[in-house]
């Protein structure tokens, strides 16, 4: 198998392989067409998508289709624009309502430099999703499913030990300590959020 070979075969099976000098950031998921010329909306995975998604970005799409293989395209975004409080996105590459339909569901990413990644206090969903949540005692309260950046505050999705999805604000007075190292995050959660 060619190092090429190697390199596509790691995209397909796992969405976050990237070459040393970069890293993917998952910025939107694709929804459904806005209109007939291949506009749709998007549920934004940043909180910069004014810079992430401008006119001009080159964005990779991972289909969101699991019955079929994860294909990767690349999308050049032609506008971004708001419809009330809905993300619409417009890309070169697709210009009607159909070709914008088979993107539903698909996930889109930016690859980014190391360099940008240096803030400690900062993180990635991908970075910490499996990490284990314990509370202040080191009692297990489940693991992380994934990190939702939002415009006022972050949420932690934890799936807790009972199964269930809990939504955890990511603030310090909850979240005191995130240790990487031995991928575990402390909680001291309010009373009956878990």
């Amino acid at each position: 198998m060619t190092a090429g070979a190697q390199g596509q075969e790691a995209h397909e099976t796992d969405p976050q392989a990237l070459p040393d000098s970069a890293e993917r950031l998952r910025v939107a998921r694709i929804g459904k067409p806005h209109g007939i010329r291949g506009e749709v909306t998007a549920q934004l995975f940043t909180d910069e998508p004014e810079e992430r998604l401008a006119p001009g970005s080159v964005i990779i799409r991972i289909a969101g289709d699991q019955t079929v293989d994860r294909i990767t395209t690349l999308l050049t975004v032609t506008r971004q624009r708001w419809n009330k409080s809905v993300a619409l996105l417009s890309f070169r590459e697709i210009n009607d309502r159909d070709s914008a339909e088979a993107l539903r569901g698909s996930t889109l990413y930016v690859e980014v430099p190391m360099e940008e990644d240096s803030d400690d206090d900062g993180w990635y969903s991908h970075e910490l999703a499996g990490f284990a949540c314990v509370d202040s005692a080191g009692e297990p309260l489940g693991t992380l499913k994934e990190l939702i950046t939002g415009s006022a505050q972050d949420l932690l999705v934890v799936t807790a030990t009972s199964g269930e999805d809990v939504m955890v604000p990511f603030v310090e007075e909850i979240v005191p300590e995130v240790d990487v190292e031995n991928q575990r995050i402390v909680l001291t959660p309010p009373p009956g959020l878990f």
